[in-house]
């Protein structure tokens, strides 16, 4: 007699079972890594705002592109993400606008707070410079990598 006659299967292979639980917890996992929300978010900026600097970073002249906001729809130290257009707009001083992608550097979550010249992920809680995007506070260790915009008059349109 033989082993398999001894334990006759009666339902799915183990592989089957593990691989179908495995299967559905990364499924959980990136969920949770991704944005539920489609809207907009604008954060205002805390007290204090930040002294960064109101060179560069913002791009004028003409050119076609999507109209993002008006410029008073930026908060001074603060910003907007449109997760639509999988950026955030930042205004580090008065009248200077800064652009980046959206997702996170880390594990790619969409960033969510903009406050006091800091961008904020809220899944691991690293946190990026609004003027230039650079990394203040890990587990990210790249930048967010900037996006092109052109500021016409009042307009901010992502380029």
């Amino acid at each position: 007699m033989t082993s398999e006659s001894l334990h006759p299967v009666s339902g799915p292979a183990r592989r089957t079972v593990v691989a179908a639980v495995g299967a559905a917890g990364l499924a959980v996992a990136l969920t949770a890594c991704g944005s539920d929300d489609k809207a907009s978010d604008t954060v205002n900026p805390g007290d204090g705002g930040t002294g960064g600097s109101s060179s560069g970073g913002t791009d004028s002249g003409a050119g076609g592109g999507t109209e993002l906001a008006k410029t008073a729809d930026i908060p001074e130290g603060g910003g907007k993400v449109f997760a639509d257009q999988g950026v955030v707009v930042t205004q580090p001083a008065a009248g200077s606008f800064k652009a980046f992608s959206s997702k996170c550097t880390h594990q790619g979550c969409a960033v969510k707070g903009i406050a006091d010249g800091v961008i904020t992920c809220p899944c691991h809680g690293s946190q990026f410079s609004a003027t230039d995007g650079s990394v203040k506070k890990g587990p990210a260790t790249k930048a967010l990598p900037a996006a092109k915009i052109t500021v016409e008059g009042d307009s901010i349109k992502l380029a």
